[in-house]
């Protein structure tokens, strides 16, 4: 068994809530949550050509790889969405994703391994529409079971009410809402979610205090530790 800690976070372009553009603090806060993967929303700064809120230079000296999931373009991201991984952790397959629905939406996935692990990864930031919620969710579903084997997504759902899931009649996705994420001045919505699928363990998961995010975002961070077995790495 091999212990895999995952982390996703909406870090508002690297603006904290006290309006300052601090992509040191936000990285900080990661590095005190011990991730072996990060999964972004917010990402790239909101004018073209959108270059990365977290300089390339700045992640990998505190440890990541970010994974580039936009070539033709200075982000990290696609649509914001972002993959930063711990050294030893290959990308094997990359899937860029343009949403349906009213707003330009997006995802990215990508499968990888290391010796121990082969993992589907996803990070995703659906839109303010519930109809379009539900289509985009499908959407990226649809493209991560293409992909195969034990599979983790999270991001910024959009979600406001507890009660309602996004997952499509039948599937065999869970979903997991690690606790109150927003608004980090106040939490009390579970906007940040993980969706699992063929997952053999799941430790323990939750959101990061107030004080330890350090108002680095208007999101907090949810974290996720699972257990994959031996079984899930190819022969």
């Amino acid at each position: 068994m091999q212990r895999v800690r995952i982390v996703s976070w909406n870090i508002r372009k690297a603006v904290g809530l006290d309006w300052r553009r601090d992509p040191e603090r936000v990285l900080r806060v990661l590095k005190r949550l011990e991730p072996d993967i990060v999964l972004l929303q917010e990402s790239d700064k909101r004018l073209p050509p959108r270059p990365p809120a977290l300089p390339l230079d700045l992640v990998r000296r505190a440890g990541w790889t970010a994974i580039d999931a936009d070539p033709d373009t200075p982000s990290i991201g696609h649509h914001g969405n972002a993959i930063l991984l711990k050294p030893g952790i290959q990308l094997k397959r990359l899937v860029a994703l343009d949403l349906p629905g009213l707003e330009p939406r997006g995802a990215v996935l990508a499968s990888v391994n290391n010796t121990g692990m082969s993992l589907t990864l996803g990070a995703l930031h659906l839109g303010l529409r519930r109809r379009d919620r539900l289509l985009q969710m499908a959407h990226v579903l649809d493209a991560a079971h293409q992909l195969g084997g034990p599979s983790i997504i999270g991001g910024d759902l959009n979600e406001w009410r507890d009660t309602k899931s996004l997952l499509p009649s039948g599937s065999h996705w869970t979903e997991i809402a690690p606790g109150r994420s927003f608004h980090a001045s106040a939490p009390l919505f579970k906007l940040d979610r993980f969706l699992i699928n063929g997952i053999d363990t799941i430790d323990s998961y939750g959101v990061l205090s107030k004080d330890s995010a350090e108002r680095a975002s208007d999101h907090l961070p949810i974290w996720i530790d699972i257990e994959l077995n031996d079984r899930t790495v190819p022969g």
